[in-house]
């Protein structure tokens, strides 16, 4: 048995009155105690999800001055490629041991800001990797829109609270690749511990060992979602929104066993962030005599500028 609780969307959108009540309450309790959950009922086919492996792993497996090709300069690596141990934890010097790649939003009707996000860019050694990733960024988009709606009612507010900061959203697919290890890591795991930036990440690939989960009494437990399964979890800016009623919780992947670091992890990672002007002030109804407001009032787009200095990936 797993330790992260298990929901499933299909209760939110069956038109049940009940069953709608039974997921927001079970993902709204899961959020304010550990800050992750199992979700089935999502928006990805076996399919989608079939192919998404098959292109990124021919990807990583290409000759590395090709990849090179695709890390941008100047955009703190937002889309396309990121090489090796770049990315390191706040407060880690150490580089995080993997590659990986950057979707980022696809803008409808927003001419503004088309001009402000980077463009995505296209693999031409692939004919469709830009394609499975652009569904694959839709679907993950569309889960997280009903995840949120049900997080609104749980906290009291209309279903549709954060449908339009989301719309357009500066949200990022991060397909990942942990690769074999071939020497003694000197104090590098493959994700240190750390906190998410963004309201939600929807996370693929959480299906063997090595996610692990801070708890409450400060332990590490592995979270291991089924085939089926999504793991999703808070992140800062939603625990910030609702003062900290719903938990942002300290998670890490590390490395595997002995035998097993000849092999190959991907996992992908679907970060959900709103437009940058949405306000992440605290809610007046997370807020009371026992929960006193604990953040400073800011923007979206103010709080990633200051994790990403942070993270090493863009100068202050």
């Amino acid at each position: 048995m797993s330790a992260i609780p298990s929901v499933n969307l299909a209760d939110f959108i069956s038109g049940d009155q009940a069953r709608k009540e039974k997921f927001i309450k079970e993902i709204g309790n899961a959020f304010e105690d550990i800050g992750f959950v199992a979700l089935s009922g999502h928006f990805l086919s076996d399919k989608l999800v079939e192919d998404l492996y098959t292109e990124i792993k021919e990807f990583f497996n290409l000759p590395q001055e090709v990849k090179d090709k695709y890390e941008i300069e100047g955009i703190g690596g937002q889309r396309g490629y990121t090489s090796f141990g770049k990315e390191h934890a706040k407060g880690r010097k150490e580089g995080d041991l993997k590659e990986f790649w950057h979707f980022g939003q696809y803008v409808e009707n927003d001419p503004i800001l088309e001009k402000d996000y980077p463009k995505n860019v296209v693999v031409k050694e692939l004919d469709r990797f830009n394609e499975v990733g652009k569904e694959t960024y839709k679907m993950l988009e569309k889960t997280a829109k009903y995840v949120l709606r049900a997080l609104a009612l749980h906290l009291d507010l209309e279903e549709t609270y954060f449908d339009n900061y989301i719309k357009n959203g500066n949200s990022i697919l991060r397909p990942i690749h942990y690769p074999p290890i071939e020497q003694e890591p000197k104090n590098a795991v493959r994700a240190a511990a750390h906190g998410d930036i963004n309201l939600i990440t929807l996370l693929m690939g959480a299906h063997g060992k090595g996610l692990q989960v801070k708890n409450k009494k400060g332990e590490w437990i592995d979270a291991i979602a089924s085939p089926d399964q999504l793991m999703i979890n808070v992140g800062d800016m939603l625990s910030r929104l609702s003062n900290n009623k719903l938990k942002s919780t300290i998670h890490q992947v590390v490395n595997p066993p002995r035998e097993l670091w000849g092999t190959s992890r991907y996992s992908v990672p679907f970060f959900m962030h709103p437009i940058s002007e949405m306000p992440l002030n605290c809610l007046e109804n997370c807020i009371d005599a026992s929960n006193p407001k604990l953040y400073n009032d800011i923007s979206a787009g103010e709080f990633l500028h200051e994790r990403l200095v942070e993270l090493g990936l863009i100068k202050g």
